[in-house]
C-alpha cells in the first residue's frame, strides 16, 4: 500500500506552478472549458467529501475562469446513485463526480455493475486514522493494549468493510492483537460507543476524533501512519510503527477523497483538469484548510490515482466478500485479490 504523504505536500515548485497555470490558460485550453462545470458529490452536504470538493472546486473555478457548481446526489449503495448519474452524462468534462474511497465497494454491494476504472480520478487526500481508547480504560500505550488484546476487548471502527475497519484488521495482523470487533453505522456512533464504554477501542480518523481527544473523552494511543503527529493542546501522538515496525507490511491504508470524470473523456480535457486540480491544491486556501482539518494532501491524478483506487477496490471488495458482507463475488467483476 502506498505510504501516506506528509501533511503539507509540496506538489509543485514555483516554476512548475507557473507552468500549470499557463497550461490552463484560455489559449492553452482552447475550447475547454467553454461553459460552467457541475460537480456532483455522491454524499450528503456538509460531510467530509462534500466540504473538500467545495473547497477545491472553488479554487479550480478561479484557475479555469468558469463556475464549478457543486451539487449533492446521495443515495443508493456506496455512492452508486451519484456515480450512476454522472456516468450517464456526456464524457466531455463538464460533469465531475465527487467521491471517496468507500465508493469502490458499490459494485460488490450490488449498487452498480462497473469496475472503478471507468473513472479518471483526482485524489485530494484524507485524514489519517488513529487508535484511541475509552478515557477510563487504563491503557496508556499501544503496547499495553496489544499485550492485553486476547479477543475479549471490544473495538469499534465504523461498519464492516469500512476503511476504519480495514485499518483495525491491519493493526491486528501486524501486531498479533485480537479484538472483538463491534460494527456501527458510522464513525460518530463508533466514537460514542468508546466514550460511553460500550467498547474500549475505537479506530476512526484524526479529523473525527480530535475534538473528543482535546476534551478528554478519548485517549489517543497511536497514529496508524509511519509518522507521529503533534495535536495542538494534546502533544505528540506516537506512530504505531514505532513499537511495531512490521506494520509497514499492512499500513497505512489511507483515505482517498476527491473527484473524477469519466475515463473516456478527451485527453485535452484530462490534461486541463489535472493541471487546474494540481494548481488548486497548491493554493494558500487549500493548504490552510488541510492544516486546520488534519488532512494529508495527496494530489494524485490520472494513472497514479487510478492505481491507488484499484488497490483500494481490491482490498475493500475482497475483505467484504470474506466477511460475507458483499452481494457480488469480486472475481465475477474481474477484481483481483489483494
Amino acid at each position: 500500500m502506498r505510504r501516506a504523504p506528509t501533511l503539507i505536500t509540496s506538489l509543485l515548485s514555483s516554476t512548475a506552478l507557473a507552468a500549470a497555470m499557463l497550461a490552463v490558460s484560455p489559449a492553452a485550453a482552447q475550447d475547454y472549458p467553454a461553459r460552467d462545470i457541475t460537480n456532483v458529490v455522491v454524499w450528503s452536504a456538509g460531510g467530509g467529501t462534500d466540504v473538500i470538493n467545495r473547497v477545491v472546486s472553488e479554487q479550480m473555478a478561479e484557475i479555469l475562469d468558469v463556475n464549478i457548481n457543486v451539487t449533492n446526489r446521495p443515495g443508493g449503495v456506496a455512492g452508486s446513485l451519484g456515480m450512476s448519474y454522472v456516468f450517464g452524462q456526456e464524457a466531455d468534462g463538464y460533469t465531475l463526480v465527487g467521491l471517496s474511497e468507500s465508493c469502490v465497494t458499490a459494485a460488490v454491494q450490488g449498487g452498480w455493475d462497473q469496475r472503478f476504472d471507468v473513472w479518471y480520478p483526482f485524489i485530494v487526500g484524507g485524514s489519517p486514522d488513529i487508535v484511541s481508547v475509552n478515557a477510563d480504560s487504563g491503557f496508556e500505550t499501544l503496547t499495553d493494549l496489544v499485550e492485553a488484546a486476547d479477543g475479549s476487548i471490544n473495538a469499534a471502527a465504523s461498519g464492516a468493510g469500512s476503511i476504519h475497519h480495514l485499518n483495525l484488521l491491519a493493526l491486528m495482523d501486524g501486531t498479533g492483537a485480537e479484538f472483538n470487533f463491534i460494527p456501527y453505522a458510522g464513525s460518530a456512533p463508533s466514537q460514542t460507543a468508546a466514550m460511553t464504554g460500550e467498547v474500549t477501542v475505537v479506530v476512526t480518523s484524526l479529523a473525527e476524533q480530535q475534538q473528543l481527544i482535546r476534551g478528554g473523552r478519548l485517549v489517543p494511543l497511536a497514529m496508524l501512519t509511519p509518522d507521529p503527529f503533534e495535536l495542538e493542546g494534546v502533544g505528540m501522538i506516537p506512530s504505531a510503527f514505532d513499537a511495531y515496525p512490521q506494520l509497514d507490511e499492512y499500513l497505512p491504508i489511507s483515505q482517498a477523497i476527491g473527484m473524477a470524470i469519466r475515463a473516456d473523456a478527451p485527453d485535452d480535457v484530462k490534461e486541463t483538469l489535472s493541471a487546474a486540480f494540481t494548481a488548486a491544491l497548491e493554493t494558500d486556501e487549500v493548504q490552510q484548510w488541510a492544516v486546520e482539518n488534519y488532512y494529508l494532501l495527496s494530489g494524485l491524478t490520472g494513472a497514479e490515482a487510478q492505481e491507488e483506487f484499484a488497490s483500494l477496490e481490491s482490498l475493500f471488495s475482497w475483505t467484504l466478500w470474506e466477511l460475507e458482507a458483499a452481494e457480488v463475488n469480486p472475481d465475477e467483476l474481474g477484481i483481483p485479490a489483494p
